[in-house]
């Protein structure tokens, strides 16, 4: 099984290309694999949506991107080499990408729940109602993910 991801924010003005992570920006327009700065004023990092699979033990998840303020979003690029963050949240912020076949996930509150040893962060929707929540606290089938597998051009042959 192999996860989704988003190139970048739903709201990424730019080109789709990606710039080092050590050349980081904070005023005007930055996208690296894990960073993303827009106009100099929203902060937003990559993460990690993870859906249990019934009878898996392999998760599906899809690379997402997260809203932070600039102050925590500053403890994570701070933190991000040697996973020593000034706290581990979890964070405040907003869904940043639309994912097909879960209801309107742009905007969506969430949670942003810095790891160790460089993993992406995890993130998890506030509003347990949400289908997104729902999906990611109750798992979905096999069949599920080969569903949203075919909505991303993924189809079996």
């Amino acid at each position: 099984m192999f996860h989704l991801s988003a190139f970048a924010p739903y709201a990424w003005p730019g080109p789709e290309e990606y710039e080092p992570n050590h050349a980081l920006r904070i005023d005007g327009d930055f996208l690296s694999e894990d960073f993303c700065v827009i106009g100099g004023e929203h902060f937003l990092v990559r993460c990690v949506f993870e859906i249990p699979v019934y009878g898996l033990g392999d998760g599906f998840g899809f690379g997402v991107w997260s809203t932070l303020s600039r102050t925590n979003f500053d403890k994570y690029v701070d933190g991000f080499d040697h996973s020593d963050y000034a706290d581990f949240g979890p964070w405040s912020g907003y869904f940043s990408n639309a994912l097909d076949g879960f209801g309107d996930t742009l905007n969506q509150p969430n949670w942003v729940h810095p790891q160790r040893d460089r993993l992406r962060p995890r993130v998890t929707i506030m509003d347990e109602s949400h289908p997104l929540a729902v999906a990611q606290r109750d798992g979905i089938s096999a069949e599920r993910v080969l569903e949203i597998y075919a909505a991303y051009g993924h189809a079996a042959a």
